[in-house]
């Protein structure tokens, strides 16, 4: 059987025939920059773990490292009816989630579309649409009422302090909101207060962040999860550390958590290496990170996450355009326009069927951006997307290894969900060929010990999981990590 690795040598001979020998010497200055070689992911995995220990410190580092306050794994039995809500961009989606035990559960749900002014309206306006919304759903979805509060968990991937798994003070808004009156508050008080107001019958039990939702929702599946992932437009990740192992859990109810417990931890490991020490950064990694509303933040986010990739090539290319070496005489005046590709631009590149000739990529490139292209042309911009989606593919990983290394896991499924794990060509192979480099695995793909799997639903299931766990920590009389 041909390896990847020995796949991928034979498509980049096949590729490259014929083309001439001016484009050949760009494409090999590039594979040496955007080669990201065994030695390096193991380098950049060793000091991942240094700094994963450094967020879970009393003093912090560049990786948050948050507790989620979840103390335990699901069982995977837990059983009954829960509520879920997750605040989106465009949507507010609300979902019922039937925990039937045996590691099943159902889910229905509805998208509440969000009112235009939503993201500058007044903080009540937020809160009365969101219990606007769920008053609607549970009056169809229980039409003869409720015989008691119906358990909700809040997904609220906004950056939040928690204390407790039902406080979230809001730190900032992002993703484009700036709403007055709620950042630095709990968020959780205003939005029972509109459901009171509307004799709504819910509680909102649980506050948390989508990664660990992932986790918890892909554990009551499937007990060999270790790890929660997201790869989209952003990057992240969430495991279970040991609550000895926190320090920065000193004085937060010390007394009352078990120094053998577990920990839910929501990593926000985007962050990684903001101090430039070990990231291989080429000097177009560097422009997209000079560019960016937040330089010096978010440094491993900027060379693996979907936000970014497209932007690289556009850079890359722009590039070898003012060197003249390609699209010479062209108008390419569409091409000096920042994030005019978007991730599906590298990915359909490497989708392109038509290998002969690169047709599918000849007609993108003519609808994005107005350009002729040649078949020379065309090839290295191919090889360019297979670089970049394989460096990010290869880098993604060394947060698993990281995290697998630091907790002893020799086996592990890791369960991820994004648009780049589900929808980028070949991320999942070469993600497995990343970890084979850094465990030096001699094993066939199939018989690898560590994989990664299909995430369950984090933000519905997950929240509604974490809500059953929080009411049996009560109903056992365990009430650490709850806000009375």
């Amino acid at each position: 059987m041909v390896s990847l690795v020995e796949q991928a040598a034979i498509n980049r001979t096949n590729l490259l025939k014929g083309v001439s020998p001016e484009i050949l010497s760009e494409i090999e200055k590039i594979e040496e920059i955007l080669t990201v070689s065994p030695e390096t992911l193991k380098k950049i995995t060793a000091h991942f773990i240094t700094e994963l220990e450094k967020g879970l410190s009393k003093e912090g580092g560049n990786i948050p490292m948050i507790p989620g306050w979840v103390l335990e794994y699901p069982t995977g039995e837990e059983t009954g009816d829960y509520l879920a809500i997750d605040l989106g961009g465009t949507n507010l989606r609300v979902v019922l989630v039937k925990l039937l035990g045996g590691s099943k559960f159902e889910t229905e749900q509805h998208k509440y579309s969000l009112p235009d002014n939503i993201r500058t309206a007044k903080a009540e306006e937020l809160w009365s649409f969101i219990a606007d919304s769920l008053k609607v759903f549970v009056d169809q979805h229980f039409p003869s009422g409720t015989s008691k509060k119906l358990p909700l968990g809040f997904t609220f991937s906004y950056p939040a302090s928690q204390n407790a798994i039902n406080e979230g003070i809001l730190q900032r808004w992002t993703k484009g909101y700036d709403i007055d009156g709620v950042e630095g508050k709990d968020v959780v008080p205003m939005l029972q207060d509109a459901l009171a107001s509307r004799n709504v019958p819910i509680e909102v039990v649980a506050l948390i962040n989508d990664t660990t939702g992932t986790l918890v929702a892909s554990a009551y599946t499937d007990p060999e999860a270790k790890m929660g992932l997201i790869f989209g437009t952003g990057c992240n990740g969430a495991y279970y550390e040991v609550a000895k192992n926190i320090p920065k859990l000193e004085g937060k109810y010390a007394e009352d958590i078990d120094p053998n417990g577990l920990m839910a931890i929501n990593c926000e490991y985007g962050a990684f290496d903001n101090e430039h020490k070990v990231l291989p950064r080429t000097k177009y990694d560097l422009q997209v990170d000079e560019e960016s509303p937040r330089p010096g933040q978010q440094s491993f986010e900027k060379m693996i996450s979907g936000y970014y990739l497209g932007e690289l090539l556009r850079l890359i290319l722009l590039d070898l355009y003012h060197d003249q070496h390609i699209f010479k005489g062209a108008d390419v005046s569409l091409l000096s326009k920042p994030f005019i590709f978007d991730t599906s631009v590298p990915a359909k590149i490497e989708e392109d069927a038509s290998y002969e000739e690169l047709k599918d990529t000849e007609a993108l490139f003519k609808e994005i951006l107005g350009v002729e292209t040649n078949l020379n042309e065309r090839k290295l911009i191919r090889r360019l997307a297979e670089l970049i989606g394989n460096r990010a593919s290869r880098l993604s990983v060394c947060g698993i290894a990281a995290i697998c290394k630091k907790r002893g896991y020799e086996t592990a499924h890791c369960a991820a969900d994004g648009s780049v794990y589900n929808r980028y060509p070949g991320f999942k192979e070469r993600a497995a060929q990343g970890l084979r480099d850094i465990f030096d695995w001699d094993l066939e793909p199939k018989d690898y010990p560590i994989i990664i799997v299909p995430a369950q639903d984090g933000s519905g299931a997950g929240a509604a999981i974490i809500a059953a766990l929080t009411e049996k920590r009560l109903a056992a009389g365990k009430s650490v990590g709850i806000k009375q």
